[in-house]
C-alpha cells in the first residue's frame, strides 16, 4: 500500500473513471469499490447504494476515485506525468486519453480528458534534448516543443543535430 494515494473526486464517475484508466494502463486493476449507505445521507446526498469511492492501481501507483458530488471540479493546477520510453508510447497514451477529452486543453505534451483530468504525456527524450549544451539549440527545441501539442521526439531530435 502506498502512504500517498491521490484522491480523484467525480461527481458520479468514480467506477466509470477506474475503469476507463485501468482499461488503459498495463499492470492496472480495480481493487476495492465501496457504497454509501443510509447514515450520512443528509450530508452527501447520496443514495444508499451508490458508488462512494473505487480504489484502483495503474502500473503500481494507488488512486481513490470519489463521488462527491457536483461541488468541486478538476483543473491544470494538478496533472499526472506519463514517462514514455518512445514515440509509440507518447502516441499511445495520447490516442487513449484524449478520446472524448477536451482538445483546447492540449498543449506541450498536456491533455485534458474526458472527465477532466490533466495529463502530461511526456517523452523521457524531451528532458535530454532541453538539456542540450549548444544553448542556440536548446533554444529551438524549446520554441519547437512549446508549439507542439502531442510531443513529436523525432522533429525535436532532427533539430538538435540541424
Amino acid at each position: 500500500m502506498n502512504k500517498i494515494t491521490p484522491c480523484l473526486w467525480f461527481d458520479r464517475q468514480a467506477e466509470e473513471a477506474a475503469q476507463f484508466y485501468t482499461g488503459i494502463f498495463k499492470n492496472s486493476k480495480i481493487l476495492e469499490v465501496t457504497r454509501y449507505g443510509e447514515a450520512g445521507y443528509e450530508v452527501h446526498g447520496m443514495p444508499a447504494g451508490t458508488v462512494m469511492t473505487v480504489e484502483f492501481e495503474l502500473d503500481g501507483q494507488t488512486f481513490t476515485a470519489l463521488n462527491g458530488g457536483p461541488a468541486f471540479k478538476f483543473n491544470e493546477a494538478i496533472s499526472f506525468q506519463i514517462l514514455c520510453d518512445d514515440q509509440d508510447e507518447v502516441d499511445y497514451f495520447w490516442e487513449k486519453l484524449t478520446a472524448g477529452g477536451d482538445e483546447s486543453a492540449q498543449q506541450c505534451g498536456w491533455l485534458k480528458d474526458k472527465f477532466g483530468v490533466s495529463w502530461q504525456v511526456v517523452p523521457i527524450a524531451l528532458y535530454e534534448l532541453l538539456n542540450n549544451p549548444n544553448p542556440i539549440k536548446r533554444d529551438e527545441i524549446m520554441e519547437a516543443f512549446l508549439q507542439m501539442k502531442k510531443i513529436d521526439i523525432e522533429e525535436l531530435k532532427q533539430l538538435a543535430v540541424k
